[in-house]
């Protein structure tokens, strides 16, 4: 415990702890070249307050300053499940670069540097109910007087002047300190591990099959894409749920050994001729099947284009990529005419013939693609900018007579998982901050009683489904280990759902059956949290896709309806500047304020969602007179869509 006191005691400044390097036997992130000039790379170093760190910015593009992670003493319940969640984004087992802060996605930064992990340490263990820390982008601001109604911390990160929200000024601004790229649970402190994507993907790869293959048994059927590292490392789990031959390739050994020692991975083969050949036993046989080539995807699609061309074979059904594609010239895209460790050393030293490389290939990627959809084949874009940076590399993926965020691939939002979200439904998720695997059993059986008695009661058929597949989801979770990190779980809910679980638990908590407190959050790809028009909402088509009021109003609202923390950012999935993106922390102990308070933000940050993707909102402010209100929910947005034209004279839903 002595230790855990000194290291919330703030920056040991006096002396500095000794700079040891990176560390062996964990992934790092590739180095950074932001082409700083002399007078940027001073002001880098003076926003750090200390020249001994001009060595680390010469090596690796930005200064990190890492030290050991450990649990830290505080004072309040809420500071506690805020150092529980920080922790976890930076466990080892869950983050991609655990040393550069990164959590998922390449370049997603829970911190700038450790001494800002060190600073926000400090005045966590300091927090009382009546104060707020306020976070800059990374940088603690410090404490201040607030209310106990109000967020005990309140983050943004990225707010960059619009003109100057540009990839090329993002990489100087980081490495100069003074902003960061949070991605979206990196930042916000509410990543739970692949777990949190693995839900998701297995309704889009399902959903998939139903669209466009006409069936419900995937069996037989093979997915392949590409990514095993934070986010992407759930495909594997998902192929395997979904029943179907995943195969998934993977340039990083450390990424693709990580998931298959983790159990998420059931093969691995670095031979192509190995992994065609198993492809097709998994295939005829109809074995269920995650198979992990390690090498580049662009020599996997362009395999199986020789196959289909020279057999008459096609070994593919359906395909996606999750690459981080939003960050191609940093690591986030591998270029297939180099090796890994070829890649990262071009990368640092000449980024100029890299970025012509990564080009070059992502035009072969897509050029495989295109050949194999002239068959029975169907690919869609997984929201990583994919299809963007393609496009913008000189691929050929536009649509004829499509608008600019209509590519010849559809987004799984577009086809998929939107009409999901039109109903209320996203990734709802919750953590037991106890970190005992009891609790999250307790946690998962209080939801599934809470979704069978609505089911119980009646519900709309559409709805009926929806809570169906998670209480199967719930029921199956144990028995494929999904938990890395921290004692979580992710299921798909609405408002009512979400409502009802948050009020069970807290129950549950209040009456001794959980341990410790749960942290409620969500992930930020979901109903109200992102205005993204090349994912989240793609399938607005009013004209509003490329506008942000409804994460921000969804940021603003979340803070004084009772999120102990909420999060604000520029970029994250499709990459800085392409969207604005919020979430929440929200801290269940027991007492009727957390009840009162879970509540009244649930209901608001789903139904500003709601609102907007059924694009009533302008119609009503011009059309109606006056409302009619329960608190907190506007009714008319979940009147039966066939009365709504009656209302308002026109249907003005957004096609899907």
């Amino acid at each position: 415990m002595s230790n855990l006191r000194e290291l919330c005691k703030g920056l040991p400044l006096h002396p500095l702890p000794e700079n040891k390097g990176r560390r062996e036997g964990i992934p790092h992130a590739p180095v950074r070249t932001p082409n700083l000039s002399p007078e940027e790379k001073q002001l880098a170093l003076k926003n750090i307050l200390a020249p001994e760190f001009a060595q680390e910015l010469k090596l690796y593009g930005h200064i990190y300053m890492a030290y050991p992670i450990q649990n830290y003493p505080c004072k309040t319940k809420s500071a506690a499940a805020i150092m529980h969640m920080i922790m976890n984004n930076l466990d080892p087992s869950v983050a991609q670069f655990p040393q550069e802060l990164v959590t998922y996605g390449g370049n997603g930064q829970v911190f700038s540097n450790w001494a800002q992990f060190r600073l926000v340490m400090s005045y966590l263990s300091e927090m009382t109910e009546e104060q707020t820390l306020v976070m800059y982008s990374g940088h603690p601001l410090g404490l201040f007087p607030s209310s106990p109604s109000a967020p005990r911390l309140v983050i943004t990160n990225g707010m960059v002047i619009p003109n100057y929200s540009s990839r090329m000024e993002y990489e100087k601004l980081f490495a100069m300190g003074v902003t960061m790229y949070g991605q979206m649970t990196a930042g916000s402190y509410c990543y739970i591990g692949p777990q949190g994507i693995v839900h998701g993907t297995v309704l889009t790869v399902l959903n998939a099959g139903r669209r466009y293959l006409g069936v419900e048994d995937l069996s037989g059927k093979v997915f392949v894409t590409s990514g095993l590292g934070g986010m992407s490392g759930a495909q594997a789990k998902a192929s395997v749920i979904a029943g179907c031959v995943g195969v998934i390739a993977e340039v990083d050994k450390a990424a693709l050994l990580k998931r298959h020692q983790q159990g998420w991975l059931m093969e691995v083969t670095d031979n192509l001729d190995h992994c065609i050949k198993r492809l097709r036993e998994a295939r005829k046989k109809k074995i269920v099947l995650s198979l992990g080539y390690h090498g580049n995807v662009v020599d996997l699609w362009e395999r199986l284009v020789h196959e289909l061309d020279t057999t008459g074979e096609l070994l593919v059904d359906l395909g996606s990529d999750q690459t981080s594609c939003h960050n191609p010239f940093n690591g986030g895209y591998y270029p297939v005419q180099l090796s890994f460790q070829e890649a990262n050393q071009l990368m640092a030293t000449n980024p100029a013939k890299f970025r012509d490389l990564v080009k070059e290939s992502l035009k072969r990627h897509v050029a495989a693609i295109n050949r194999l959809a002239e068959k029975n084949f169907f690919f869609w874009d997984y929201g990583n900018a994919f299809l963007l940076e393609a496009q913008r590399a000189g691929a050929d993926v536009m649509r004829k007579g499509g608008n600019k965020t209509e590519f010849r691939y559809p987004s799984y939002v577009q086809h998929i998982m939107g009409d999901i979200f039109s109903l209320g439904f996203g990734p709802f998720r919750w953590v037991c901050t106890s970190g005992d695997p009891q609790d999250l059993v307790t946690t998962d059986l209080l939801a599934t009683s809470v979704l069978e008695e609505a089911i119980k009661h009646g519900v709309k058929d559409s709805v009926k489904q929806q809570y169906a597949d998670n209480i199967r989801w719930i029921r199956e979770a144990g028995k494929h280990k999904l938990v890395v990190g921290s004692q979580a779980r992710i299921l798909y809910s609405d408002q009512k759902g979400r409502v009802a679980i948050a009020v069970a638990i807290n129950q549950g908590i209040a009456q001794g059956k959980i341990k410790a407190p749960v942290v409620l959050s969500r992930d930020h790809h979901d109903v109200s949290g992102t205005d993204s028009p090349f994912r989240e909402t793609s399938n607005i088509y009013d004209g509003s896709a490329f506008c942000a009021d409804m994460a921000v109003q969804n940021f603003v609202g979340d803070a004084f309806r009772g999120a102990t923390w909420v999060a604000l950012h520029n970029g994250g999935g499709v990459g800085w500047g392409e969207v604005i993106n919020g979430g929440f922390g929200l801290v269940l102990d027991g007492t009727e304020e957390a009840e009162r308070k879970a509540r009244m933000m649930l209901n608001w940050d789903v139904s500003n969602g709601v609102s907007r993707l059924t694009n009533l909102v302008p119609l009503i402010l011009s059309r109606v007179h006056y409302l009619f209100l329960v608190p907190q929910i506007l009714i008319l947005p979940f009147l039966p869509s066939s009365i709504l034209p009656k209302i308002l004279g026109k249907s003005y839903l957004a096609p899907r």
